[in-house]
């Protein structure tokens, strides 16, 4: 069985006191299979007037992956989409070659609670058309005192349907009480878990909320102690075969993809087209990191 590698998640507020932890990438590990980025969003009761208000950004060669927990959030994308999430909900974003979206919270002054997640596309699927999808329901079970929800993948007879083009996992498991709870593996995918909230003890080891469980692949088995009041993420994934490079909002496999992709958002290309009437603000990309690009 490999050795658990604890991560602890890198913390920032975002403003008007929105507190974001983030998972990965991290400098221990970069990605887990093809999830390649996740953030631990609240939770957070905002201010009379204040929200959650992101402005019009975009993406390439990835998913987005939105798990809302608690509040309403309203995406706008450059396709033509408005869809509101709500707890228990997924909001799947496919970027391909280009698309721009904003979040919004729905009310200000509200409270909210999620997980936002990217998944690298592979090499085939890097330019493919872009799409949006929403999951109002998701396949959910009890086992051993907590509930499980399957937001990607396939478990045991449950498929959910989120479309996705890597083999991936990503559970919910929540529970009210201590329990202790046994999972089914794949040895040939790579595991990482995440509490959002309460704890979890495995391998003899206790994990806090907000510290990333880096599993390693090779486990068939998985028991897990969680305390009461607890929620976790496990995300599992066949390790991907590809290095990915990610820039900002952007994931590729060279930097001449991204570079161009940076340089057409700022020049207002028509790669990257507006969201709504176009009055949402656009995000500014930080300087590309690469001289010579």
């Amino acid at each position: 069985m490999p050795p658990m590698l604890r991560i602890a998640t890198r913390s920032a507020d975002l403003g008007d006191g929105m507190l974001v932890r983030r998972a990965l990438p991290s400098r221990q590990q970069r990605m887990v299979g093809a999830w390649c980025f996740l953030d631990h969003a609240g939770p957070v009761d905002f201010p009379p007037g204040r929200g959650m208000h992101v402005g019009a950004h975009p993406h390439i060669g990835l998913q987005t992956f939105t798990w809302l927990l608690e509040g309403e959030v309203l995406h706008r994308d450059s396709l033509g989409n408005e869809q509101i999430i709500r707890p228990g909900q997924v909001n799947l974003m496919t970027a391909g070659r280009g698309v721009v979206h904003t979040e919004d919270s729905l009310t200000d002054g509200s409270r909210l609670h999620a997980a936002q997640l990217w998944i690298a596309l592979p090499p085939a699927m890097q330019d493919c058309p872009p799409d949006f999808a929403h999951h109002p329901t998701l396949p959910q079970w009890q086992t051993q005192g907590a509930t499980v929800t399957l937001l990607a993948g396939d478990y045991g007879a449950h498929s959910a349907p989120t479309r996705l083009h890597s083999p991936l996992l990503g559970l919910d498991i929540a529970s009210p009480a201590a329990a202790t709870i046994d999972l089914d593996l794949r040895p040939d995918f790579e595991y990482a878990l995440l509490p959002l909230t309460g704890s979890v003890r495995l391998d003899d080891e206790s994990v806090p909320a907000d510290e990333l469980a880096y599993l390693g692949h090779g486990r068939d088995k998985l028991r897990l102690g969680l305390a009461a009041d607890s929620k976790i993420l496990l995300l599992g994934s066949q390790p991907f075969a590809e290095p990915v490079l990610m820039w900002w909002n952007f994931v590729g496999y060279d930097k001449a993809t991204i570079a161009t992709a940076q340089r057409q958002w700022e020049s207002g290309d028509a790669r990257f087209g507006p969201v709504g009437d176009g009055r949402a603000p656009r995000l500014a990309a930080p300087p590309l990191p690469w001289p010579g690009y």
